[in-house]
This record gives structure tokens, sequence and C-alpha cells, in this order.
């Protein structure tokens, strides 16, 4: 448990991607944007454009279908802010199933726990304990529409409840909300070359496509983003396997004056709003870069950068990770290592992912 004043519960909640740099572009529930499994975390974040697992639901959902197993079940854990507590944590559960060899589907849940927050209001006139917290469930659709391009479309159910007893933060209700995904991704035929053969890896996903949301008493944007993403496999033999991956990502949320516009009218806003112009907008994207070798289709060693601009919150991190695969099940695992002067939640904080795969395997 935390003591914890009510203008920290505020940074809390809406300080999760900014860090109070100049423009940086804060959302109502930005969580949704937290990535939640140790696998993409051990290559910097990256997922929209990497080869399909069990957690393909988050990155990119159109991945689901070319997920070499009928039936997966993810689990993942993230503890938040560990330096500080041991309470706050994101969690995340998420189901895929092949229905046939050209479609797939998949559902999930995600939650934030703040932990046990006691609150005081900064003039010793008492306090109260609270347990706020933030969900997310999901469900999706993945079609074929070739023997190498899928497309997805996911439905996202958003409840965040922060109302606290006992305190001005009581009269506000818990917020719902619903946001849509839509994605695609492209995977090749293996490609001969003279040393190796090669698999090229492309995706996209618009994400958080929702109506603006009330939280304590102020509205904001969803963190709608897009991602875009591409890739290599590097196969060497039945043994050894290198995959590079890069992705690039924005928010689709005004920089300033957002107040007047819709989320529709936010998301093309956020391409030509910025006060400094087009050098300021190229500012917004993030740069993430990761790496697996993958050995015997059993054990996976990875790496990865994370890069966000000085003035759009300064995420600035190494990540590396691990995983072990046998006929049923994974584990994965990562750590992350900050380069920036701002503290990261995440800092020295170890990661895991679990997954278990039953029924029949796809050749694609």
């Amino acid at each position: 448990m935390k003591r914890i004043n009510q203008f920290a519960l505020l940074f809390l909640v809406f300080g999760i991607e900014a860090y109070a740099q100049n423009n940086t572009i804060t959302t109502v529930a930005p969580f949704l944007n937290i990535v939640p499994d140790a696998r993409a975390a051990g290559m910097g974040d990256v997922g929209v454009a990497s080869n399909a697992d069990g957690n393909a639901l988050f990155h990119n959902a159109a991945k689901m279908v070319f997920h070499k197993k009928e039936v997966t079940l993810a689990i993942n854990y993230t503890p938040w802010l560990r330096n500080l507590t041991d309470d706050i944590y994101v969690g995340n559960i998420s189901y895929q199933q092949r229905i046939d060899e050209r479609s797939a589907f998949g559902g999930g849940i995600k939650y934030f726990n703040y932990g046990e927050v006691q609150i005081n209001d900064g003039f010793n006139s008492g306090s109260t304990t609270a347990s706020p917290y933030e969900l997310a469930i999901d469900g999706a659709y993945s079609l074929k529409l070739n023997s190498n391009y899928s497309m997805a479309v996911a439905l996202r159910f958003i409840r965040s409840d922060l109302t606290i007893s006992g305190t001005n933060l009581n009269d506000n209700q818990p917020s719902n909300a619903f946001a849509v995904d839509v994605s695609g991704f492209y995977k090749s035929n293996e490609i001969p070359f003279e040393e190796f053969n090669g698999v090229i890896r492309g995706g996209f996903n618009i994400s958080n496509v929702g109506p603006k949301v009330t939280v304590l008493s102020g509205e904001g944007f969803l963190p709608t983003s897009l991602k875009l993403g591409g890739g290599f496999d590097f196969i060497f033999d039945d043994y050894n396997q290198i995959g590079v991956s890069l992705e690039l990502a924005k928010l689709l949320v005004p920089t300033v004056n957002g107040e007047d516009k819709n989320f529709l009218q936010g998301m093309f806003a956020s391409f030509s709003d910025a006060p400094a112009g087009f050098s300021e907008e190229l500012q917004e994207i993030t740069l993430g870069f990761g790496a697996e070798y993958l050995y015997n289709n059993s054990f996976a060693f990875r790496a990865g950068y994370f890069k966000e601009n000085e003035n759009k919150g300064n995420r600035n991190f190494l990540t590396v990770g691990a995983g072990f695969k046998a006929s049923s099940f994974n584990v994965d695992l990562s750590y992350l290592s900050s380069n920036s002067v701002v503290n990261n939640p995440l800092e020295s904080t170890l990661r895991f992912s679990l997954s278990f795969d039953v029924g029949d395997i796809y050749v694609d």
C-alpha cells in the first residue's frame, strides 16, 4: 500500500506517457498503449510486424491468422513503478483460435491495477483508501485476403474507475468507452538467397479509435495510434534463424487545441497542428528496433531499442529478453534499461509472459 495525495493520483492517471516535457501529448487511458508481453518488450516494444504469436491481439490482430497453433492462451504480467511501490501492475490475458486456413478470432482482457491508494487532501483533514483501476476487454476477427496478406478488425470496451469515496473525486462516475482497431499484416513466402533464405514482413495498426472520454471531471482523447512496421527473417538452416523488425508509431491526437475537436477531427489534425510545424510533427514519431535469435524453434534471445524525442516524452531505453518454447507452452522474460534522464516506470523491471498452445498445427 502507498500513501498519495490527490495531485499525485492525477499524475499516475495521466502521466503514464507524459513526463512534463515541451508539448508532450497526453491522453485518457494511456495504459491501452502499454506493451503487455515480454517477447515484444524484449525487442524494444516492437510487435506490429513481428512474427505471429499468442499476443498478436494487442500488437496487430491481423497476425492471428498467421499463428501456426490452433488455440493459444497467453498470460502476461508487468510490474509498474516497482522502484516506488509493489502493488501497481498491468495484467493481460488473451485467447486466440484459428478457425480454418483463412480466418481466426481472439479476445482478451487488459487490467491496470493502481494498487491500494491512501488519499489525503494535503490539509491534515483525514484520509481514505481506494483501489482505482482501468481495464479493456477486446474481441477481434482476422481474415486472409490471400496467402500472404491479412486484415483484422478489433472492438474494445474500456472502463476507467478512478472514483475515490470521501474526496472531491467521489462525484465522478466510472467512465466507459468503446474503440476499434483496424490492422493489416503481410508475410512473404521464403525467398532463397546464396547463404540463407529470407522472409519479408510488414504490418500496420490503427488502434483505439473512439470518442473522447471524461475522466476525473476532464474530457480527453483516447490514445489513438498509428503503427507502421517492417521486418526480415534470416533463415540460415533448420536450427538457426534471426529476425529483425523496425517500427514507427505516432499518436493520432491533437498536439494542442483539441478541446473543440471530436475524435475524427483530432485524428486528421494530429498530422498538421504542431506549433513548430512539420519538424515538430516528425518529433512525435517514436522509433523501435528489435532483433530475435531463434535456435531450433525452442530457445530465443532478444534485444531492442526504443527512442522518443526529448520534447515529446523522452523515453529512450534498451531492452533484452529471452524465451523458451516446449511442445505446448512458451515462457518469455524481458528487462529494460533506460538511457534517458527521465525516470522510466519500467526501469530495472523483469517482465513475465506465459502462453499455452493446444490443438492442431497449421502449415500456411
